[in-house]
């Protein structure tokens, strides 16, 4: 498998952090890209030319499939690995888990769209309003996470990865100092660190 990411791509970092906690890491080549460069090769791979993208052999030596977002990707290789490792196969907890999911990829989305105000707008012509409303939409959201201990040891689900992607994204890019507005999720994100396997190595850098 062919894994299109980045260093400091938090959607990336979910596929790669998912790929450790269920074994696949070493069946998956990572390929270093830039979205920015028209000449990458990505856009060729995804027209959206956005990443995570995971190009998987056809079956029956059919043509290479390719298949984006990290949310169909996580699920992918959950499937690979049996089903019900870090998605529920069925019933409310399935929907659960997959609805925490969805929040915090909301939250990366806001996150980006800050990242995106400061680097691609002149200073004199960025929308501070526009700003505190992504921010707002994060503060909001950590603030419905309530569980302050991490508890699922070695194999945590699709929406607690989320969510470590997305606090440490925020550490990475300083959009907001979470910790002031969400201190119940410091302790649940050093027991996430301490105990899943790929964690540190995973961590998001340019």
């Amino acid at each position: 498998m062919l894994l299109y990411s980045a260093p400091a791509s938090p959607f990336g970092r979910m596929v790669k952090l998912t790929a450790r906690c269920l074994g696949q890491i070493d069946e998956i080549e990572v390929r270093a890209t830039n979205t920015g460069d028209p000449d990458d090769g990505i856009r060729e791979v995804n027209p959206l030319g956005k990443i995570p993208a995971l190009v998987i052999a056809g079956q029956d030596g059919g043509d290479p499939q390719t298949l984006y977002d990290s949310r169909v990707i996580v699920e992918y290789l959950d499937s690979l690995a049996g089903g019900g490792k870090v998605i529920p196969v069925s019933g409310a907890a399935r929907f659960e888990v997959l609805t925490r999911m969805a929040r915090m990829i909301g939250v990366l989305d806001a996150a980006i769209l800050v990242v995106y105000e400061g680097r691609f707008r002149p200073a004199d012509m960025r929308v501070e309003s526009f700003v505190d409303y992504q921010r707002g939409k994060i503060i909001r959201v950590l603030q419905t996470v309530g569980s302050p201990v991490y508890g699922n040891g070695a194999m945590p689900d699709a929406g607690e990865i989320t969510l470590a992607c997305a606090l440490d994204y925020l550490d990475f890019r300083q959009q907001m100092d979470w910790r002031g507005h969400a201190p119940q999720l410091q302790d649940w994100l050093a027991g996430f660190a301490a105990a899943v396997p790929g964690y540190e190595a995973t961590l998001p850098h340019d």
